[in-house]
């Protein structure tokens, strides 16, 4: 089963509008490490994330990460270990077993390195998309996407049509199976 790591920058968007558990649409294991829980530290995203942990099943650790925090650093040049630093260390990990793993992110530098070494990535957006995948109506996806940006992932309007797209597409492919 794939793990599916998640970046702060994700938990901050969707945990400031009480939204995290669209994170659980996803099939896989979802992995909050504690490095990247140590990020979000803005409100209400951080109490939003508590919760979400008390009452979802994700995981919060993975020993296979550990091995490969030196050679993330360095991947990333990096001096400290910080939750970019972790999220690689995953991807390297499960990679060098040739096994799958998902970073979701909306950090450029994350996605562009995680997306090389071989990991699937989305970000916030891709977490709605995925949403709407599993059943969320198309009508509610919009309205996620704004409350999105009124809170902190401010989208250029490109950005903002290209969502629209990619959930309207979502809703039609579900709507054909």
């Amino acid at each position: 089963m794939t793990r599916i790591f998640c970046d702060a920058t994700a938990l901050i968007a969707l945990g400031a509008i009480g939204e995290l558990e669209h994170l659980t649409s996803f099939s896989g294991t979802l992995v909050v490490l504690q490095a990247v829980k140590n990020e979000v530290t803005t409100e209400p995203a951080n109490t939003n994330l508590s919760h979400f942990g008390e009452t979802d099943d994700i995981e919060t650790a993975d020993p296979r990460i550990h091995d490969r925090l030196e050679q993330a650093k360095t991947v990333l040049a990096e001096t400290d270990e910080n939750g970019d630093v972790f999220l690689i260390a995953a991807v390297l990990a499960y990679r060098a077993e040739d096994r799958p793993v998902g970073i979701i992110s909306d950090d450029r530098r994350v996605r562009t390195t995680a997306r090389g070494l071989g990991a699937t990535v989305t970000g916030t957006i891709g977490v709605v998309v995925r949403a709407v995948k599993e059943g969320l109506p198309r009508e509610q996806a919009y309205t996620l996407v704004d409350r999105i940006d009124s809170h902190g992932l401010h989208m250029t309007g490109s950005l903002r049509a290209k969502a629209y797209e990619l959930i309207d597409a979502a809703a039609e492919t579900r709507s054909i199976e």
